[in-house]
């Protein structure tokens, strides 16, 4: 089959570089043909439009709804904003016409990938699934209420022409299903584990980069590393909350080290914050990475993190860096939120969501308790392959 993915992201972005990348280079080893039409953080520098990666051809059409340089994320006004997604859904439009593909699967129930999918699937007949990975209308960070309301409307009409929707966790299941969608045409699709992307953590060479990260960032022998991967964005992780634990972690344990990686609109103000809360000799910010370096950064660590407050964002998200840290081997500390707990599964620990205090406690467990980090990384181990994109594509593949 021609299995065309329309996002709205870059590569570089956590849902297609995390999900939808790794899930299209799955399919091309099925036998699958896979195009991944999308829009550049940047577009206007970039200079490469159409390639391919992995037997997947990349097309780029346009900019994103923002901008991103470095580790800061831009936002448009709303008229440019308005110009931005109008042309950006005509590039998607196109390409998906000219493609002509047997099946278009919409990556992330966004206005500009829907009604684009929609268009063809109205002239052409094309059958359309839904991907759906987020709370759209909640995870996203709004200038004004109109654009939210916009952006909900949408997200709650796009199932009316799907051929079936994939979801990465029970909640956002069961609300499709409040909207009217059948249940036996809702599939469980959870994040998956690059497993060639973090195979590099079994090269003969891998202490000798790990040592000179070390030496790079700072951290010495003596340092006790927790990790933080993923946005810096207050909307989607409760990092405020993660730094608040760090200051009590940092009492009991003074060689505790927060090593911080990624960007986002955040950014500076938690670099602030961990200033205000005199922690900032003791907190590194990285920035954003390149996503074949992250398995190192992982690897630095004792314990990985991922703090978010109970929200109906937190209910229907499954964190990436969950699956990443059990790929690295990494006790993870996660909040009760989701489908979290269900996948972990004794790879790390859960803890209370919003509360700093458990946070820090759960930690502290895990540093403190080499048997128990064992026991996580064994249970780790035997998740990997559970979770491999390899099998999740040929999951997608009995969908289609």
């Amino acid at each position: 089959m021609q299995i065309i993915f329309l996002a709205t992201d870059s590569l570089s972005s956590p849902g297609s570089g995390g999900r939808y990348f790794p899930l299209a280079r799955a399919l091309v080893r099925l036998g699958q043909q896979v195009t991944w039409v999308g829009l550049h953080h940047d577009y206007a520098s970039t200079k490469q439009h159409r390639f391919a990666v992995n037997g997947v051809e990349i097309w780029y059409i346009g900019q994103m709804h923002v901008r991103k340089v470095a580790s800061r994320k831009i936002y448009f006004n709303p008229l440019t904003m308005l110009w931005i997604a109008a042309w950006a859904t005509w590039g998607l439009f196109r390409a998906a016409w000219k493609l002509n593909g047997d099946i278009i699967h919409v990556c992330k129930s966004q206005p500009m990938n829907l009604l684009a999918a929609w268009m063809v699937h109205k002239l052409r007949g094309t059958p359309v699934y839904l991907d759906s990975s987020d709370y759209e209308a909640l995870v996203n960070r709004f200038q004004h209420v109109w654009q939210q309301k916009i952006v909900a409307w949408f997200e709650d009409w796009s199932p009316s022409f799907m051929s079936g929707i994939t979801v990465q966790s029970t909640f956002l299941a069961e609300r499709f299903q409040s909207l009217g969608y059948p249940r036996d045409r809702i599939y469980l699709i959870p994040h998956g584990i690059d497993e060639e992307r973090f195979a590099v953590l079994d090269r003969q060479d891998v202490a000798q980069t790990l040592d000179r990260l070390k030496q790079s960032l700072g951290i010495t022998p003596k340092d006790r590393v927790i990790v933080y991967v993923g946005s810096m964005s207050l909307v989607l992780h409760a990092v405020d909350i993660l730094m608040e634990a760090f200051v009590m972690i940092l009492k009991s344990e003074p060689s505790a080290f927060l090593l911080m990686i990624g960007g986002g609109e955040d950014y500076d103000a938690l670099r602030e914050m961990a200033r205000r809360l005199g922690i900032e000799s003791r907190v590194c910010f990285v920035g954003k990475v390149d996503s074949a370096q992250v398995p190192y950064y992982y690897r630095l660590g004792e314990v990985s993190v991922d703090s978010r407050r109970d929200s109906a964002v937190a209910q229907a998200s499954l964190p990436l860096k969950v699956l990443e840290s059990i790929a690295t081997g990494i006790p993870c500390v996660a909040t009760d939120t989701g489908d979290t707990g269900k996948v972990l599964d004794g790879a790390g620990k859960i803890v209370t969501p919003g509360d700093a205090n458990a946070l820090a406690q759960g930690i502290l467990e895990i540093v403190n308790n080499p048997q128990v980090v064992e026991q996580m990384r064994t249970v780790a181990m035997t998740l990997r392959h559970q979770y491999s994109w390899n099998i999740l594509a040929q999951r997608l593949l009995k969908i289609y």
